[in-house]
């Protein structure tokens, strides 16, 4: 399986670490035969196709691993049943498309959820609250994660949307961070702004 791999920014503003300039993909790993499916445009980094179906989930990566910190970056879709996610503390499946690791999802029904992709298969905790149901608008929506330790927890547009404590001790605390399009109709995603702070 050949990746193309790019060196990690430097950037450092007051609410952390730039993970994207806006322009290019440095910083990202994204596998060479899924390259058609992201790119960089109107300074964001797309995944999926406006014309195309999506064949499999699709994942770009960064190419450092983290374990505690606050990620912070905007999100929209756009198409027929768009669905992506924000993968954290996740590994890629070695010879496979697929990552394995905590989600924290996107799209209509979908918004601010906690899933684990490709290891339990399922949402692991409820919203927090009723406001959390219509948290996402149209548009740009601002996604914060924050891990600490085994809590996990998730704001959409300031409104806590996931409070998650690990109780298997057999799960990892740190993985890589990716962006995803999940497979489906032609859709677009678009991630910008994206920041972290280690903690």
């Amino acid at each position: 399986m050949k990746i193309l791999g790019l060196i990690i920014l430097g950037v450092s503003f007051a609410g952390g670490q730039s993970l994207f300039d806006g322009k290019t993909l440095k910083g990202w790993v994204v596998q060479e035969k899924e390259a058609w499916m992201w790119k960089v445009k109107d300074g964001a980094i797309v995944g999926g196709s406006p014309n195309k179906n999506v064949p499999h989930n699709t994942f770009i990566t960064t190419n450092k691993r983290y374990k505690n910190f606050e990620l912070t970056l905007q999100v929209k879709v756009r198409g027929k049943r768009p669905n992506a996610g924000i993968q954290i503390r996740s590994e890629r499946i070695e010879d496979h498309h697929e990552m394995i690791g905590y989600q924290a999802d996107v799209g209509s029904g979908y918004w601010g959820k906690l899933y684990d992709e490709s290891r339990r298969r399922k949402f692991l905790a409820p919203l927090a609250s009723a406001a959390a149901t219509n948290a996402a608008k149209e548009g740009w929506n601002n996604y914060k994660i924050r891990c600490e330790g085994k809590r996990i927890r998730m704001w959409i547009n300031g409104i806590l949307t996931c409070d998650y404590t690990e109780k298997n001790d057999s799960i990892p605390l740190d993985g890589y961070i990716a962006l995803q399009a999940h497979s489906g109709p032609p859709f677009e995603v678009s991630y910008r702004k994206i920041a972290l702070k280690e903690l």
